[in-house]
C-alpha cells in the first residue's frame, strides 16, 4: 500500500473516491490492517468480529427489508422502488415545511430455502447482510445527494451497470432506478429467482432489453433490468469467442461485485470474470468483502493485483464507508480515460 504518491482521485467514472482512499500495491498490507483493526473493534465492543456465514434469515419464504434512506435534501429526487413509507409525517405539532423527514424503503425479498439446502454450493438463494447494509448506505448518500457519496449520481444516470453474483437481486431492485441499464447475473439457477424479486418490486413495464449476445440472454424484467445467466467458472474456460458470446454485450461502466469471496475455488474464475468485463478506461469495479477467511481474502486481492502486467489494474481501499465486518475496493484497468 502507498499512500504517498498516490493520492486518490475525487472521479473515475461513475465511481467518486473518498479523499481518504489509499491505493493497493502490497495484499499482505492491506489484509493485515483490515484483520487488526476488526480485532480491534471486536475487543472494543466485546464481539468475536463473527456472526457466521453472513446471511439475515434463512427460515424465511419472503423477507421484508426496511432500508432507512434518511432524510431528503431540498430538491432530492425519489426512486421507483414500491412500498415506500415515511416516518414523523404526522404528529401533535405540525412540522415546518422545510424540516426535513425521515424516510424508509422497504422491499420484499423472496428467498428459496430449498435450494439453500439441497442444491450443493448454493448461497446466493437467500438474503446477506453486506447487501443489506451497502445498499442502506449508497441510497442514504443518493437520497440526500451527498456530495461525498461514492457513486455520481449525474453519472450513474447515463450508466451500464452489471452486477455479478447478485443472488435474490435486492441491489438491482434498488440502485436500477438510478442508472440507465441494469444487467443482474448469477448461475443458471438463480435468475428466475432474482427475476421474481425484479417484478414483485418495481413497477415498470416490461420492455425488450438492450442487446445480448447467446441464446440463454433473457428479455428485460424491468424496463431497465435484465437478468442473465453468468457463470464464473465457464467464462474462465470458454474460448475467446465463446467468451464474447456469454457476456453482455454492452460494456460496463461500474462492475458489482457485492459479498462473492467466500469459497477459494472461485477466486480464479471470479478473478477471469471480473478481468473479461472491465474496459480499460472505462469500468470501474466495486468490490464489498465481508471479512470472514483472511487467508481467502489475502487470495483475492493478491490475484487481483496480479491480474496484468506493468500495473495495468489499479485498487483503491475506500475506508469509512460501511460500519462493520467489511472491506471496499474500487479497481480499474488504465486505459485512455485514466493514465
Amino acid at each position: 500500500m502507498d499512500g504517498s504518491d498516490d493520492r486518490a482521485p475525487l472521479e473515475r467514472g461513475a465511481i467518486r473516491l473518498p479523499a481518504s482512499s489509499i491505493r493497493i500495491t502490497d495484499a499482505d498490507e492491506e489484509v493485515f490492517l483490515l484483520y487488526t483493526s476488526l480485532a480491534a473493534r471486536s475487543a472494543a465492543d466485546g464481539s468475536t468480529g463473527f456472526r457466521g456465514l453472513g446471511h439475515i434469515d434463512s427460515h424465511e419464504d419472503v423477507l421484508t427489508v426496511t432500508l432507512n434512506l434518511g432524510a431528503a435534501e431540498d430538491g432530492a429526487e425519489e426512486t421507483n422502488t414500491s412500498k415506500r413509507s415515511t416516518r414523523g409525517a404526522h404528529g401533535k405539532k405540525a412540522r415546518s415545511k422545510r424540516e426535513p423527514v425521515e424516510q424508509t424503503l422497504e422491499v420484499e425479498i423472496v428467498q428459496d430455502k430449498t435450494a439453500l439446502r439441497s442444491r450443493k454450493g448454493d448461497t446466493g438463494s437467500v438474503l446477506w447482510h453486506a447487501s443489506v447494509d451497502f445498499a442502506e448506505v449508497v441510497l442514504r448518500q443518493l437520497h440526500r445527494r451527498d456530495p461525498a457519496s461514492i457513486l455520481n449520481l449525474d453519472l450513474m444516470k447515463n450508466a451500464h451497470v452489471v452486477e455479478l453474483g447478485a443472488g435474490t437481486g435486492l441491489l438491482a431492485v434498488v440502485l436500477s432506478p438510478f442508472v440507465r441499464h441494469y444487467t443482474v447475473t448469477d448461475i443458471e439457477g438463480l435468475v428466475p429467482l432474482i427475476r421474481k424479486n425484479v417484478m414483485r418490486n418495481l413497477s415498470h413495464p416490461t420492455t425488450s432489453s438492450p442487446k445480448t449476445k447467446g441464446p440463454r440472454s433473457p428479455p428485460s424484467v424491468s424496463s431497465n433490468v435484465t437478468a442473465v445467466t453468468l457463470d464464473w467458472v465457464e467464462i474462465r474456460t470458454a474460448t475467446p469467442a465463446l467468451r464474447r458470446k456469454l457476456l453482455p454485450d454492452e460494456p460496463a461502466d461500474l462492475v458489482l461485485v457485492v459479498d462473492c469471496i467466500y469459497h477459494p475455488s472461485l477466486i480464479p474464475p471470479l478473478l477471469a470474470t471480473i478481468d473479461c468485463l472491465a474496459v480499460p478506461g472505462q469500468t470501474a469495479v466495486l468490490v464489498v468483502v465481508e471479512l470472514r477467511a483472511e487467508d481467502v481474502v489475502r487470495e483475492f486481492l493478491q490475484g487481483w493485483l496480479e491480474l496484468s502486467p506493468a500495473d495495468e489494474w489499479e485498487i483503491w481501499s475506500i475506508g469509512g464507508i460501511l460500519e462493520g465486518p467489511y472491506a471496499v475496493w474500487i479497481g480499474w484497468k488504465r486505459g485512455p480515460l485514466n493514465p
